[in-house]
């Protein structure tokens, strides 16, 4: 028993002996991983590794003895963690004894000292002996690049884990180290010495005597200059090294005297990186250095600057030489001063006002601006700096501003004290009489309402825009001022079509100020705007149009651009309401374009209020019930309104729509819920009881035997209920419901039909799960088959099955899937295919007006991307297996849901989808063509390695789309032949001849859009190929 015992003993042995000789003397590199599984299994010990491995550690011959040390080193890469202290030791000194050996035996000797870094049995102190030998037995920089990294990453191991040790060796680490990276050159390896240096400042290891010389060996690769080799599979960039040395040079003030003249030599050479790269380091260092450290170099610093922003042809160096004026001065205004220091803040802002100010009286020299930016840089790093500036500029500004009389000149002038008001809005002063602008106040009122008044618009721009940051600043601007700016806004509201963007400007400053100032505007703008309101319907009424009418709708723009206060729209909405029962009683003339216009006003007035949640409220009470009174008596049959026929209109009804929608999202629940309880009694039990001037002719039932003029308000319904919150309870669930689904299979109103089938989906999709969810789903599926199956009202169930379709496939609902294959199933179907092929646009894309995540539907993320996951290989195999002529639907259907997919998803799927994105260019349906462009743009750009291998196919089916009878596909065709110059320059020149004299032919396009696009494309194509291009 004992000899088989011995037996089995011996036979793994045996077995590690022979893998060990196959490692060492066979170069066979398999067994060093099988013996690290043994080990890890507990098949062996570490120690029986070493003993099988005694005679190639001894052997004479340095490349046995290093494929044994090898074969350790890979073991003990994989098994560090089950060794014990004792062995920790061991094997330590023996990796230390064996740095002195053979040259060939340092790098696996080093691959052991790596494995042991990382062994939590590590006792006290070895970690400095491992890293003494290190730094006295082995020349770092003479070793192979994966070698030196296996140094960097042993340092780096003991620094994570040894820190208080490490410490223990005072500077002689920081020495060691040095001598470590001193010369090293490969990117890889200078990532982690980077890291490195940058640890041991910023965890204060012991720098001793050698500052300058940890200085000397990372500064000496400053400003970077490497350039990544093609196809490098590392993927680091010249950026990565530039930020990481960055990190280094500015992270301490102690490397600032052989830092800053480094910095200033490099801002005056001529590399425009290096130029760079030194105002971005000097931004850096700005952070961490103080008044001591700058003050010997701020006057070499500012030279350097102020050359740069005056004579670069660089905006990039001229933004960053301001950048790093903006932090030098923040510098210097946060340090903290001894009672008998210098204030070097004041002397350094006295400089640049010197080299500056002058520049600043000549508004038509090239220096102006330049002077102007870098005195705003320097007034933007803090108060003081501020102060400092404006109180030395501004009067000089002034004073210039009457000197020149000169419209352009008084705008370049008052644009730069534009900018001098912006940066003084940064600084809060609690006391009036610390404003440094309160001197300046009437001076400035003055000039800017000279500015409103001059006949310039560039100059009337500048002086609306001044007056917006003057009224933000507190007690500027006095009640006298205010008359007077209110009235100027009110002026220039009405100024003629050929001073839009001026007008445009005024209207958004009024807005923006009258929530600073509600009652200045309430007493001067609002009833000037009345007023011109009440002289408008008087000229509707005579028929004075279109002059008067361009006029009216200004008004109408004025009025809802300052209704930004809630008490400013207690006045305005009433006043925009009356407006619209003055136009239904026949007071005036009136079209559909003046009733759009006024619904435009109130759905910008509901979009403010929507900030404010008592104003959000009275905008509902007070405007919906209006505008549904108005609606209901359109409806009515007998009723002889102007309105009749106006408000009933497509157009007109979407725009009522889209003021109920956004008055009723932002909606609290509580009041929400107290709407609920009138407007859906309204349109299900015809009850008028809320609405203003409710004595109709006869009862309002929409869904009982209605006018038609009844169903189609059935969209206001919508508009309403789709937007509540959904833990709004809706009273009358179940027979609205059911109501809707019935409507939207009559055939008698399409518009009707479709807007109770978009109604019964938003519903449906904010339903919660449960069995009158499973119940509603039953009854519409009974409805649309029965539907699909009849000749009368086809087209409205598969309008009704399309929107339920929607409606669960934004809440991932389970029955979507077999919504989903019905649609598919319907591509080939005669009469309907065309139109489900358009019904996959619809799937993909946002509504407007219902199933929003404004108006709380449920929308899951990236419903798109399951979407295209689950139903794009059924719509391939569709195509593949339909009849020739129904395949342009399922081009058309794959089409739209490619173009509505976010790019980084398709991509990954082009290479088998490209194919028939080419065939559907080949679709005579211009939709199909318009859908494919569009998608095939933007890969042309991100994957031009794919596009490429069908760039023969791409330029014949672009040129011959060029010439489409559509014009939005004849722009998208040229945008595409644009696009293709981003392919590989190699596989275009064979078609450049081609493609430069089909281009010819749209440049004489009738349509200047489309010529625009031909001039960029073909202007593209002649230049590929060139030199620089």
């Amino acid at each position: 028993m004992a000899a088989a015992a011995a037996l089995e003993a011996v036979a793994p042995i045996g077995a590690l002996w022979g893998l060990v000789q196959d490692f060492v003397m066979g170069q066979q590199e398999g067994p060093a991983d099988q013996v690290a599984t043994e080990v890890k299994s507990g098949s062996y010990t570490v120690l029986q590794v070493v003993e099988a491995l005694g005679s190639s550690l001894e052997n004479p011959e340095p490349r046995t003895r290093a494929r044994g040390i090898q074969l350790l080193s890979q073991v003990l890469l994989q098994c560090h963690s089950l060794l014990l202290e004792k062995e920790v030791v061991h094997l330590i000194l023996f990796y230390e004894n064996r740095l002195k050996d053979h040259h060939l035996v340092i790098p696996p000797v080093l691959q052991g000292l790596k494995a042991l870094s990382l062994c939590v049995a590590l006792p006290p102190g070895l970690a400095v002996s491992v890293l003494k030998a290190i730094f006295q037995e082995v020349h770092v920089q003479s070793l192979l690049q994966v070698d030196r990294h296996t140094v960097y990453s042993i340092i780096t191991n003991f620094m994570q884990t040894r820190e208080e040790e490490l410490k223990g060796l005072g500077a002689d680490f920081t020495f060691g180290f040095i001598q470590v990276m001193d010369g090293e050159k490969d990117p890889r390896n200078l990532l982690v010495a980077f890291r490195i240096v940058h640890d041991l400042i910023s965890k204060d290891y012991s720098l001793g005597p050698f500052v300058e010389e940890l200085f000397e060996v990372t500064s000496c690769y400053f400003p970077i200059d490497f350039t990544p080799p093609p196809n490098d599979p590392h993927g680091i960039q010249r950026e990565d090294l530039i930020l990481s040395l960055r990190a280094v040079l500015a992270s301490t003030p102690r490397f600032a005297e052989f830092l800053l003249p480094l910095l200033i030599e490099k801002v005056d050479s001529e590399m425009l990186s290096a130029k760079l790269d030194s105002l971005q380091t000097l931004n850096a260092c700005c952070a961490v250095y103080g008044q001591k450290e700058l003050k010997e170099f701020l006057p070499s610093l500012w030279t350097s600057i102020r050359r740069e922003v005056f004579q670069t042809a660089s905006e990039r160096v001229e933004a960053e030489g301001l950048a790093a004026l903006h932090s030098l001065t923040a510098c210097l205004s946060r340090s903290v001063l001894r009672a008998d220091a210098e204030d070097l803040l004041d002397s350094f802002l006295s400089n640049i006002l010197q080299d500056c100010r002058h520049h600043l009286c000549e508004p038509d020299m090239k220096l102006v601006w330049p002077s102007a930016k870098l005195l705003q840089a320097a007034a933007g790093a803090s108060a003081r700096a501020c102060d400092h500036i404006t109180s030395n500029v501004l009067p000089l500004l002034l004073e210039q501003f009457h000197k020149h009389s000169q419209s352009n000149q008084r705008r370049t002038i008052l644009e730069m004290i534009l900018g001098f008001l912006k940066l003084q809005q940064k600084w809060g002063y609690e006391d009036k009489d610390e404003r440094p602008l309160s001197g300046f106040k009437d001076q400035l009122c003055s000039l800017v309402l000279m500015a409103m008044t001059d006949p310039s618009t560039q100059l009337q721009l500048v002086g609306i825009r001044t007056l917006t940051v003057l009224g933000a600043q507190p007690d500027l601007l006095s009640s006298g001022d205010l008359e007077l700016a209110v009235g100027h806004l009110y002026r220039l509201s009405f100024l003629e079509e050929d001073s839009q963007s001026c007008r445009v400007a005024a209207m958004e400053a009024s807005g923006t100020l009258a929530t600073l100032y509600p009652v200045a505007f309430s007493n001067h703008l609002v009833p000037k705007l009345a007023e011109e309101l009440h002289i408008g319907e008087s000229d509707l009424a005579r028929g004075d149009r279109p002059t008067k009418c361009s006029r009216h709708l200004r008004c109408l723009q004025a009025l809802s651009a300052v209704s930004t206060h809630p008490s400013i729209v207690k006045e305005t909405l009433p006043l925009l309401l009356r407006h619209l029962w003055q136009m239904n009683k026949g007071i005036m003339a009136t079209g559909s374009s003046e009733v759009i216009a006024i619904c435009h006003s109130l759905q910008q007035v509901a979009e403010k209020c929507q900030e404010d949640p008592e104003s959000c409220w009275y905008f509902h009470q007070t405007a919906i019930p209006c505008l549904l009174a108005l609606a209901v008596q359109a409806s009515m049959p007998e009723e002889p309104s102007v309105l009749r026929k106006v408000l009933l209109e497509d157009e007109v009804l979407a725009a009522m729509v889209s003021i109920i929608g956004t008055a009723t999202t932002h909606l609290s629940p509580d009041l929400a819920a107290q709407s609920v309880t009138h407007i859906v009694p309204l349109f299900l039990d015809g009850n008028v009881s809320f609405l203003p001037e409710n004595s109709f002719p006869c009862r309002f039932q929409p869904f009982q035997d209605g006018s038609s003029g009844q169903r189609r308000l059935i969209a206001l319904l919508m508009a309403f209920v789709c937007s509540l919150p959904r833990n709004v309870e809706i009273p009358q669930l179940n027979q609205l419901m059911r109501e809707l689904l019935e409507l939207s299979c009559c055939h008698s109103c399409p518009f009707s039909s479709t807007a109770a089938a978009k109604c019964f989906a938003g519903l449906l999709n904010k339903h919660p799960a449960g069995q009158q969810l499973d119940e509603f789903l039953q009854l519409a599926m009974d409805k649309v088959e029965a539907g699909l199956g009849s000749r009368s009202y086809r087209i409205q169930a598969f309008t009704l099955l399309l929107w339920v379709t929607k409606a669960l496939v934004l809440r991932y609902h389970p029955l979507s899937t077999c919504l989903t294959e019905r649609l598919l199933g319907l591509l080939s179907d005669p009469e309907l295919g065309p139109a489900v092929a358009d019904g996959f646009s619809l799937l993909m894309s946002d509504c407007p007006d219902v199933l929003t995540r404004a108006g709380h539907a449920e929308v899951r993320i990236m419903f798109r991307q399951r979407f295209f996951t689950d139903n794009v290989p059924a719509l391939v195999q569709g195509f593949h297996a339909a009849p020739q002529d129904v395949k342009p639907n399922y081009l058309k259907g794959l089409s739209h849901v490619l173009n509505r997919l976010p790019k980084p998803v398709l991509l990954p799927e082009l290479p088998t989808l490209l194919s028939l994105l080419l065939e559907a260019l080949s679709c005579p349906d211009c939709v199909v063509q318009l859908s494919t462009l569009s998608c095939l743009q933007p890969l042309l750009l991100e994957a031009p390695q794919v596009m490429s291998l069908h760039v023969d196919t791409l330029v014949t089916k672009f040129l011959n789309l060029s010439t489409s009878p559509s014009m939005a596909v004849r722009i998208a065709a040229l945008q595409c032949m644009h696009a293709l110059t981003r392919l590989p320059t190699p596989v275009l020149l064979p078609y450049k001849p081609q493609v430069i004299r089909a281009l010819a032919m749209p440049l004489d396009d009738k349509k200047r859009l489309v010529r625009k696009e031909a001039v960029s494309a073909r202007g593209e194509w002649f230049l590929l190929g060139s030199p620089g291009s």
